[in-house]
């Protein structure tokens, strides 16, 4: 059983279906190869007829480049599948609980819903809370990335049951076709990393991109309104420009590691009105001069 009282082969069989073969195939290949190789690591120096001790030493060396990859692969494989579907449920979990009162929440955002983990877990705390909301997962359109189609989304949605509180649809992240001040909340869960990848992930670009997602996330959220990001490896400039940003109630979680590389959630509240100068008071969230 989960953390969360779920059976664990209940969620594999409803999530696991969308997730690439890839890793499956390295886990069953890489599996049965270890035990293999790391005999003929064993056993091969000493098959070898006598000869110069530099040629046993190589034999022996490629042996064990060779077990020692295929160890190094299974474990990668494991860990990207663990993430995928075992993890990925656990912190969306943490997600929903970040949020206090569900009860009068009408309008959720899930930004990069994929094929719908995170985006079930809000749609089943609204059904749970007996809250009227709904949840809209929003996925970019296929031209910017290979994204899971609604379809797909919607049929995990009806296997937890929870299809009436969802809707699905494709659209540019650093452009949201939402209007202002719209969303009581909005999560996202190891999305907003891959927006910008075309640039190169460390690029300056990149950071730009996805910074100006950050920004549309703000200026779509309610005054009052809550965020909840869990990603990986670039929280630190999420905080920043959420400081920057003048966001309110900024927490950062404990380091997870998930893909094999760190992650947080990061959780902030968007101000009831923003403060420009001592008398001025605005609440204009447009951020389309972000560089």
């Amino acid at each position: 059983m989960g953390k969360t009282g779920r059976d664990w082969t209940q969620i594999y069989a409803i999530y696991d279906t969308t997730i690439s073969p890839h890793p499956r195939r390295w886990i069953f290949d890489s599996l049965p190869a270890i035990p293999l190789l790391l005999r003929a690591h064993l056993l091969l120096p000493a098959a070898l007829p006598p000869g110069p001790a530099s040629a046993r030493f190589a034999a022996g060396f490629t042996g064990s480049v060779t077990a020692l990859s295929a160890v190094c692969l299974f474990f990668a494989a494991a860990n990207f599948f663990y993430s995928a579907v075992s993890l990925h449920w656990d912190m969306s979990q943490r997600i929903v609980s970040s949020v206090h009162d569900w009860s009068s929440v009408k309008h959720v955002l899930d930004l990069g819903c994929g094929r719908g983990i995170l985006l079930n877990a809000v749609a089943l705390q609204l059904k749970k809370s007996g809250s009227s909301g709904r949840v809209v997962g929003l996925n970019p359109t296929r031209s910017q990335n290979r994204a899971i189609s609604p379809t797909r989304t919607l049929r995990t949605a009806g296997l937890e049951g929870v299809q009436e509180y969802v809707t699905c649809r494709a659209g540019d992240p650093r452009t949201l076709p939402f209007s202002d001040s719209y969303f009581d909340v909005v999560v996202s869960a190891v999305f907003l990393h891959t927006v910008g990848k075309e640039f190169g992930p460390k690029s300056s670009a990149a950071a730009a991109e996805r910074m100006r997602v950050l920004g549309e996330v703000v200026r779509v959220l309610k005054p009052g309104g809550v965020g909840v990001v869990w990603d990986l490896v670039h929280v630190p400039e999420y905080v920043q420009r959420l400081n920057e940003l003048k966001m309110e109630e900024i927490r950062v979680s404990e380091r997870v590691t998930a893909f094999m590389v760190s992650s947080h959630i990061v959780s902030f509240r968007k101000p009831r009105q923003h403060f420009v100068g001592s008398d001025e008071v605005r609440l204009d969230w447009r951020f389309n001069n972000l560089g």
